[in-house]
């Protein structure tokens, strides 16, 4: 009897590296279940999970993805690339794990690798860049948006969440000027103007602050919500801006907010992405798309 063929793919470097210690768990808990398992380190230039998942394409049945939201971001573009896209088991192991909270999957590794296998499978949406490049959850650019990128693994390693706050702290001045104009087309309307910030996403907890709960975000309604944020004209300002974030209220003078299908910036100068935690490249012109329903993940929604 031929079993099930599974890909397990762990991050060594994701959160405080708890994720070699967990190898035989998931590999006993695999063959249990019927699945002939396969592990592989992610080595990043060298091992990369696209090349790994490309290889076992039509042959695999399941994926378990253990690391970060960035780690996440990888599989997703692999499995993206294969013609028989097998489901995927998320053991967060990062130090934000933004993604996982909107799924409803366990911070723990022991009940998050039972949702991996008993969990229900949620087909939800993806976003897709102009340059081919897919993200889970947020695309986004200005204020702060490099924090996750930039911050030190090591740091991130010991201090988790607190390691954004510090490293944002220490940029604040350069974060809170920063500007950039830009023309803005979505699904029948447009607007012009110089922005602070601003993210396509498909997530209720952006950078470990979870104010889009207020929005009635769904991840498999075939949209993205799309906020902006204009670049306010007094450092008074950044306060009333944060406080109407935080009551989910979209009717401050600087806050634009939709749920878009498509969307399309053209900036003045190249503007840098941050797709899903990682640099996600810098360009005049950025062109958003969502894709209903591309990926099956367990969860514990």
């Amino acid at each position: 009897m031929d079993k099930k063929k599974m890909v397990v793919l762990i991050n060594e470097a994701a959160g405080k590296k708890k994720g070699p210690q967990s190898i035989m768990n998931i590999v006993r808990r695999a063959a249990t279940e019927g699945y002939e398992p396969t592990v592989f380190p992610i080595i990043p230039g060298e091992l990369d999970s696209e090349d790994i998942l490309k290889s076992f394409d039509g042959r695999a049945d399941m994926v378990i993805c253990v690391g970060g939201d960035g780690t996440l971001n990888h599989v997703i573009s692999g499995t993206m690339a294969m013609k028989d896209r097998p489901r995927i088991g998320y053991i967060p192991a990062g130090s934000t794990n933004d993604f996982s909270k909107s799924l409803g999957i366990p911070a723990g590794f022991g009940k998050a690798l039972e949702t991996a296998f008993s969990g229900k499978p949620f087909s939800y949406d993806i976003g897709k860049m102009g340059n081919g490049s897919f993200f889970n959850y947020t695309a986004a650019f200005g204020a702060f948006s490099e924090i996750s990128y930039g911050t030190d693994q090591k740091l991130k390693n010991v201090l988790g969440y607190a390691a954004y706050i510090l490293t944002a702290a220490s940029a604040l001045p350069e974060n809170l000027g920063f500007k950039r104009h830009l023309k803005i087309e979505a699904d029948g309307f447009s607007e012009e103007g110089d922005y602070l910030f601003g993210t396509v996403s498909n997530s209720v907890s952006i950078g470990g602050l979870d104010f889009l709960k207020s929005f009635d975000v769904k991840l498999d309604d075939g949209k993205m919500e799309l906020l902006l944020i204009r670049s306010p004209e007094k450092a008074v300002e950044i306060g009333n801006i944060i406080s109407a974030l935080m009551r989910g209220d979209v009717n401050d003078p600087h806050i634009s907010f939709h749920q878009v299908t498509k969307v399309s910036l053209t900036a003045d100068e190249e503007l840098a992405w941050s797709i899903d935690g990682e640099y996600g490249g810098s360009f005049l012109k950025s062109e958003i798309e969502v894709m209903p329903g591309a990926v099956t993940i367990m969860c514990g929604r």
